[in-house]
């Protein structure tokens, strides 16, 4: 998750409203250059083998692979997502230190913005925390026997994270949309006066690309907040159906990813 605790601000007022926005040329990268900075973030990364993870499981869990056709296959597949399942959880340590500082960082303007921020910090950074402990459970360092008890720690504080985060991502997007509605009236004023308006188009532009981006990742929570119920209730929910179960964790893959490839 990657809520962000702090509100937008309205945008101020540019002294030189003719001024053009960047071009693209100027936001252009180099694909390879692009793509080994993406690599050498631990998210990225982490992405990437998350995608990786749920396609085979949903490869799996479908009608695609017959494991009475091809069980040396099948097994296989099995072996590889078990192992990436244990690699991502090595790519988190320490990870909850960045839910401390951004705790530690994260300006509130009320009570319920307080909670929220506690709950999608504090979950997830208790949650990365624990998942240490599974991992060492899994690799054999602890007794594999307390690996069950960690896990289901580590799922209830996930979803605690995931209620907070989407409950601060839905009030940041209702601060997006006034902000929207402000710009949106102040460049339609512009226009009827005959007032170039460019960069405020250009703000514009980017303030409902910022709302898509989080409403993706208000999505990308609820479909992980999904997986994390079923892993709180060993797989007897409602939902718990491998295709969907799979299927949920792949979109959150995807959502993420771009996420990540846009940011970096």
């Amino acid at each position: 998750m990657d809520s962000d605790p702090k509100p937008s601000t309205s945008p101020a007022p540019n002294p030189n409203p003719s001024k053009p926005p960047p071009s693209k040329e100027q936001h252009h990268r180099d694909l390879l250059n692009h793509v080994e900075a993406y690599l050498a973030k631990r998210d990225g990364v982490d992405k990437l083998l998350k995608i990786s993870r749920y396609a085979t499981k949903l490869i799996l869990a479908s009608s695609l692979l017959q494991s009475s056709d091809n069980p040396a296959l099948n097994h296989r597949l099995k072996s590889f997502e078990s192992s990436v399942g244990v690699s991502r959880k090595a790519f988190r340590l320490g990870k909850f230190v960045q839910d401390l500082n951004a705790l530690r960082a994260s300006h509130v303007h009320s009570n319920r913005h307080l909670l929220f921020t506690l709950l999608a910090y504090g979950g997830e950074g208790f949650y990365y925390f624990v998942e240490q402990f599974v991992w060492l459970a899994k690799s054999g360092l602890i007794d594999p026997k307390h690996a069950r008890a960690f896990q289901k720690v580590s799922a209830w504080a996930e979803l605690v994270g995931y209620i907070g985060s989407v409950a601060l991502k839905l009030t940041d997007l209702n601060t997006i949309a006034e902000e929207e509605s402000c710009l949106a009236s102040s460049v339609e004023i512009s226009r009827l006066r005959g007032v170039g308006c460019v960069e405020e188009d250009y703000r514009l532009r980017k303030l409902r690309e910022k709302k898509i981006m989080k409403r993706l990742s208000v999505v990308q929570d609820l479909a992980d907040a999904v997986m994390a119920v079923d892993d709180i209730l060993d797989g007897n929910g409602p939902f718990s159906k491998p295709v969907f179960m799979a299927s949920a964790g792949l979109l959150s893959a995807l959502i993420s990813t771009h996420k990540n490839w846009v940011s970096c």
